[in-house]
């Protein structure tokens, strides 16, 4: 029997693929013990037990970003963080250790190479973090989502994907997905969304009250369908052709109906997206580290993606460029072509032959 301890953790970017890898280590041996590593305050504390995987406490500690004073704490924290994941492994008698970057990845990466366990870093970011950037010097693999990622000796393996994308037959669900949001599958159908709290550039560009471009999609023979996030106050014109939601628990739903995408460019959205075969608009989010830009690059460049900067997405734009991409039918069937290039719904495997390569080493 092999033990994995799966580290990462944060945001549901780091928690996402660590499950889809817990769910295809599980699935392939259910002899195997597969732990999680996570803090108590990261979204891991609430989805690892969820998904019933047992979470393995390490205290959060952020790489300090000026000298203050938890700059001169950091040492003595860190070493306490690899402590205690030198004791996870040492009690449950881990044999391989995959990180996922966040604030549980790099004293795992440390703890494992002074306990002589190999571990994997997987990367879901084109940019990727500190943590990661550390614990590539030493992992027996890394595997990165995106061609082009500056980690050292990194390979492409995709991003490891939730099941329900993995196994969704579009086609298959398309006249259920329209009648769960109240279209007619027979049309085309642009969705946008940003998020589970939307995006603000989003829902003025094709919102109502803000001199949106819903009309020109809708008056140019399309559907939209708007998921405008729980914060949204984004009103419901009602009218035939537009289904405004606050949130989708379906996207699987949501991408089965469209034809079309304008969204952020997390690196979740990108690669399920390519994995799907959609031809996309990405408007990245702009604050942060220009990490979602990059993510979008590949697509954009393999010509299965359009990009436009968040300041300049306004409802003219969508005007000027979405608008001629919905009416150009063999300019999104070569963008699907293209997708074929940058997506891969085989994320998950090629990872775990990474992680079994890795272990056997």
């Amino acid at each position: 029997m092999t033990t994995y301890l799966l580290a990462g953790g944060g945001t549901a970017g780091h928690v996402n693929p660590l499950l889809a890898v817990a769910d295809g280590l599980r699935a392939r041996d259910p002899e195997s013990a597969v732990l999680v590593l996570g803090t108590r305050e990261g979204l891991e504390a609430r989805l690892v037990p969820e998904r019933g995987y047992e979470l393995l406490i390490v205290d959060k500690v952020p790489f300090p970003r000026r000298p203050n004073g938890d700059a001169v704490a950091f040492p003595v924290r860190f070493r306490r963080a690899v402590a205690q994941v030198k004791e996870h492994i040492r009690d449950r008698d881990v044999d391989v250790v995959v990180g996922f970057g966040g604030y549980a990845s790099a004293p795992a990466y440390v703890a494992a190479s002074r306990e002589k366990v190999p571990f994997v870093v997987h990367e879901a970011n084109a940019k990727p973090g500190l943590a990661n950037i550390l614990g590539a010097r030493r992992a027996a693999g890394v595997g990165v989502a995106f061609e082009g990622t500056p980690l050292r000796r990194g390979s492409v393996v995709g991003m490891p994907l939730r099941r329900e994308i993995v196994e969704l037959d579009r086609a298959a669900l398309r006249s259920d997905a329209a009648e769960h949001f109240g279209l007619d599958a027979e049309r085309p159908v642009l969705l946008v969304f940003g998020g589970s709290l939307g995006a603000r550039r989003l829902n003025e560009a094709f919102g109502e009250g803000h001199g949106g471009a819903w009309r020109d999609v809708v008056g140019a023979g399309w559907q939209l369908l708007h998921v405008t996030g729980e914060r949204s106050s984004l009103a419901d014109p009602g009218v035939d052709g537009y289904a405004v939601r606050r949130y989708v628990d379906r996207m699987d739903l949501a991408f089965s109906l469209a034809d079309v995408i304008v969204s952020r460019a997390g690196a979740a959205t990108v690669s399920e997206i390519s994995a799907l075969g959609i031809p996309a608009v990405y408007v990245p989010y702009a604050v942060g580290n220009g990490e979602q830009a990059l993510n979008a690059s590949s697509a954009v460049e393999a010509g299965a993606a359009l990009l436009i900067d968040d300041g300049d997405f306004t409802a003219e734009r969508v005007r000027d460029e979405v608008l001629p991409l919905l009416a150009d039918a063999s300019r999104r069937e070569a963008m699907v072509r293209a997708a074929t290039h940058v997506g891969t719904r085989s994320g998950t495997e090629n990872l775990l032959a990474m992680i079994d390569h890795a272990g056997h080493a």
